[in-house]
């Protein structure tokens, strides 16, 4: 198949990954693969290079922005019209909010046969603006006729998309977000190794958060917790893999609190760096307010580590409850900070959630598993449109 897949930028970042392992499987599989992004814009690093790297083609649409920008949207449509055009592809796959909209209606005019598009997150509960999530809203309502199938990284985006008048019930599958799960299973550095260059000692029980240092995120609601749990746990670090435009903001705060040496920042690293990481940790929490499916539930599952998160979107389809971690009331500090003091307490408890949310993420977050469902959505998509 001549297989086109668009997103609006190829930053470090989950949906990012997700895209480039599809088109990495794809076009081992022997596809014709394209991959049309906008500039890596941003502090969150480029994945770019990788994307160049792996032998498909990549093609930068320089007008296609994150920010709404009606005339350079209205020319990156008409420049993805005159280009699927061109490449006359058999499925067009888009990704991420901007190039979702932009992306369908080009395909649908360029009167390509099968269009695909991923739910990363919901665009329409990603802003503090009202006007903007309804705005988002309604393009997503009026877009979702001209798309064939909409893969869903968890159930709950189904359910929340159809809630809202999005699309058909026939329309959606969910199929979870792959990654590679040897590196977890054998960090390229052993877990001593990198604690020691971490700064972590063989006492220190290092709790763990892997997400970009940004709003919604939940890095406040642990800086809110960390005086009264470092105070019980002298032990007790905190290591934040990311890095983003809250970072002096957040160490302002530690300064403040005298505990800048309890947080341990690593700054923006390579998704090739992140299982070495994990490993080093001996619990994940990702207490954040807006996800699909975070990549960071399963990457510390697979890691070995007992997983704490808000139970918001799609977390409880990445964290089985009681069982690989907790899944807790959203926005509960008080639950949180519980849950990471029985933790801290129960070292036989860690490694029991640890060793069966490990077995629960290499079923169901296998990027091959991820790889293989969607080639069976193309091609029972082709057999609709037939």
């Amino acid at each position: 198949m001549r297989i086109v897949h668009i997103i609006t930028r190829l930053i470090v970042g989950g949906a990012q990954e997700n895209t480039l392992l599809s088109c990495e499987g794809q076009h081992d599989l022997g596809h014709q693969v394209t991959l049309m992004t906008g500039p890596a814009i941003g502090p969150e690093g480029s994945l770019l290079e990788r994307a160049r790297s792996h032998g498909y083609s990549v093609e930068i649409v320089e007008g296609m922005r994150r920010a709404i920008q009606p005339g350079k949207d209205y020319a990156t449509y008409r420049c993805l019209v005159h280009r699927l055009r061109e490449l006359r592809p058999d499925v067009v796959h888009t990704h991420s909010s901007k190039a979702g909209i932009i992306g369908r209606w080009a395909a649908a005019k360029a009167r390509v046969p099968v269009i695909i598009h991923t739910i990363h997150g919901l665009a329409f509960t990603a802003s503090t603006s009202q006007w903007m999530n309804r705005g988002y809203e309604a393009l997503e309502r009026i877009t979702a006729p001209r798309t064939t199938k909409i893969v869903c990284v968890a159930d709950a985006m189904r359910d929340q998309s159809l809630a809202r008048n999005i699309g058909r019930p026939e329309q959606y599958v969910t199929v979870y977000s792959g990654m590679e799960t040897a590196p977890f299973l054998n960090p390229p550095v052993p877990r001593e190794q990198i604690r020691n260059h971490l700064g972590l000692r063989d006492e220190h029980l290092a709790v763990g958060t892997i997400a970009r240092l940004f709003d919604l995120k939940g890095h406040d609601d642990l800086l809110d917790l960390a005086s009264q749990l470092c105070a019980k746990w002298p032990n007790l670090r905190f290591l934040w893999v990311g890095d983003g435009t809250l970072r002096e903001q957040f160490e302002r705060s530690m300064i403040r609190m005298n505990l800048r040496d309890r947080f341990i920042l690593t700054g923006l690293v390579l998704p090739n760096r992140i299982p070495e990481l994990t490993n080093a940790m001996d619990i994940l929490v990702h207490p954040s307010r807006r996800e699909g499916l975070a990549r960071a539930l399963p990457q510390g599952s697979l890691a070995g580590k007992p997983v704490i998160t808000y139970d918001i979107d799609g977390a409880k389809e990445g964290v089985v409850d009681g069982v690989t971690g907790f899944v807790l009331r959203p926005f509960d500090k008080i639950a949180l900070a519980a849950s990471l003091e029985r933790l801290i307490e129960d070292a036989d408890l860690r490694r029991r959630m640890g060793a069966a949310g490990r077995s629960f993420a290499l079923e169901r977050f296998n990027f091959r598993v991820m790889v293989n469902a969607l080639e069976r959505v193309y091609r029972e998509s082709f057999a609709s449109v037939a």
